[in-house]
């Protein structure tokens, strides 16, 4: 027969898991007597143990936030990264980083580590995925974190839920209007030309890739615009410039897009993140070509690089320190006098910056 679980306990008691947690596991922080319990006989006719870790969680604190992310060294994530430290530094917190590549079975061994580590919350950033090879993975990452969770842990995840979780408290997600935004570049991008649209997207079954181009492509519908082509690569620089040495090949050779255009007269060209449209600059560049004058290009993100990159790279800015800061305060430990937080998803929103990389060239 399988261990009683907190949740089933505290819905048996009628009170939240958190409650049930102050009770069962030690807190200091105690309900009224009548609540405890309620709680108490919940647990027993429910043959429940506390668990070592659950215990360990209530009776303090550890002042501990774990963040796994993709790349550190990504300026997206290190934006982000910016704003956990802040929020972290607010509370008295200190944070424990882990990068993981994007895979889901290395972010399930992180939340593993932050657990035993006793950290009160964890933020995941980067992008979840529903690629096939990542089912396993994608299971185990879920198990873990439900684990962690129903031992009182918090949780906080920028962009769309993990995939497979299912405790129902302790989560909360940090939604990123990506596919909203992506549709509105679209539509002031095709507001200002009339030729081919090429996007640049990362793996199928990326969600924020996915996200993205789904919109980009809705945009140019509503403009009356055909469905732009998609080049798939890897969801970073490397990608971005292998697409770009494909397409500045089409470019050079002439012949027609899609529209039936002379592919010669240049490309509009959407990267789904700004370090792909970096990359596919930097091989139009090795190419010969010249920006906007032989390919116009826009990215998503606006991260901190591009206020180097010439000419200024049109873009959608989303504010990513903000986004930190909101998942690492989603996730703060209830107040003094016992106040939990509110779980509802918290929505962030962007802008669309057009600059040089897309204006008519002279």
């Amino acid at each position: 027969m399988a261990a009683s679980t907190l949740t089933e306990v505290a819905r048996l008691a009628g009170v939240s898991p958190a409650t049930a947690s102050r009770v069962l596991n030690g807190s200091a922080r105690k309900p009224g007597k009548d609540i405890a319990e309620r709680v108490r006989q919940a647990a027993d006719s429910l043959g429940y143990i506390p668990n070592a870790q659950a215990q360990g969680l209530a009776k303090s604190s550890s002042g501990l936030i774990g963040l796994i992310v993709h790349d550190i060294a990504d300026p997206y994530f290190a934006a982000i990264a910016r704003g956990v430290q802040e929020a972290a530094r607010e509370q008295r917190r200190m944070v424990l980083l882990a990068t993981t590549g994007g895979a889901p079975g290395e972010e399930k061994e992180a939340v593993a580590a932050f657990a035993a580590r006793r950290a009160d919350s964890i933020v995941i950033a980067g992008s979840r995925s529903s690629r096939a090879e990542d089912g396993d993975q994608n299971a185990e990452l879920a198990a873990e974190l439900d684990r962690y969770c129903r031992n009182g842990g918090q949780v906080a995840v920028v962009g769309h839920p993990v995939v497979g979780a299912a405790a129902p408290e302790g989560y909360h997600v940090v939604s990123v209007p990506n596919q909203e935004l992506a549709a509105k570049l679209a539509v002031e991008l095709a507001a200002g030309w009339d030729g081919d649209f090429v996007i640049i997207g990362g793996p199928e079954g990326l969600f924020t890739s996915d996200d993205r181009i789904r919109g980009f492509q809705e945009g140019l519908s509503r403009a009356g615009r055909g469905p732009a082509e998609v080049l798939r690569s890897s969801f970073n620089r490397s990608g971005g410039y292998d697409a770009g040495l494909k397409l500045a090949a089409r470019i050079k050779a002439g012949g027609t897009g899609q529209s039936g255009r002379p592919a010669g007269n240049g490309l509009g060209i959407f990267a789904v993140n700004d370090v792909m449209a970096i990359g596919a600059a930097a091989a139009l560049r090795t190419e010969g070509l010249r920006i906007p004058r032989d390919a116009r290009i826009a990215g998503f993100d606006d991260i901190e690089t591009l206020r180097d990159f010439r000419p200024a790279l049109s873009t959608v800015s989303l504010p990513l320190e903000e986004i930190g800061r909101l998942a690492t305060r989603a996730t703060a430990p209830p107040t003094a006098d016992g106040d939990e937080q509110d779980y509802a998803p918290l929505p962030v929103t962007g802008k669309v910056m057009l600059r040089r990389s897309t204006e008519t060239a002279d």
